[in-house]
C-alpha cells in the first residue's frame, strides 16, 4: 500500500504513528502540498490537518511561506522530538526512520527568502 494515495477504506484501526507525524512527513514529502490533500492521506478532516500544521508551527517544527495561492512549507528537521521517550532524537532522524522521504537540512534560524518562480 502506498502511504501517500491511500484511501479511508485501508486505515488501521490503530497505528503506531500520531496524526501530528503523519501531517508532517506528509509535508517533508511535499513542500506545496495542499492541507486538502494531507487529510486524504492522513485519514482525517481538513479543518484537523489546518490545527496540526497550527501546532507545528507554534512548535517550531514547521515554517510556512506564502507563494500566489499556495503556502510553502519547510520542516525544521533539527528540532527534537517532544516525548521524553525520544526526546533526544531530532525531527529529520524520523523522517530518515520512516523513509518515505529524504530528512530535510535544517532550516536556518533567519528566515530564508525563497526565489519566486
Amino acid at each position: 500500500m502506498d502511504p501517500l494515495k491511500a484511501t479511508h477504506l485501508e486505515f488501521p484501526a490503530w497505528t503506531f504513528l500520531t496524526n501530528h507525524a503523519h501531517v508532517l512527513l506528509c509535508i517533508a514529502a511535499d513542500p506545496e502540498v495542499r492541507l486538502r490533500d494531507v487529510a486524504m492521506r492522513v485519514g482525517i478532516t481538513e479543518r484537523a490537518v489546518q490545527r496540526i500544521v497550527s501546532d507545528l508551527e507554534e512548535g517550531g517544527y514547521l515554517q510556512r511561506e506564502r507563494e500566489g495561492r499556495r503556502n510553502h512549507y519547510t520542516v525544521r528537521g533539527d528540532q527534537p522530538l517532544r516525548h521524553p521517550v525520544e526526546c533526544h532524537r531530532s525531527v529529520a532522524s524520523l523522517i530518515a526512520l520512516v523513509g518515505c522521504v529524504e530528512a530535510p537540512p535544517p532550516a536556518a534560524p533567519s528566515k530564508a527568502v525563497r526565489p519566486r518562480r
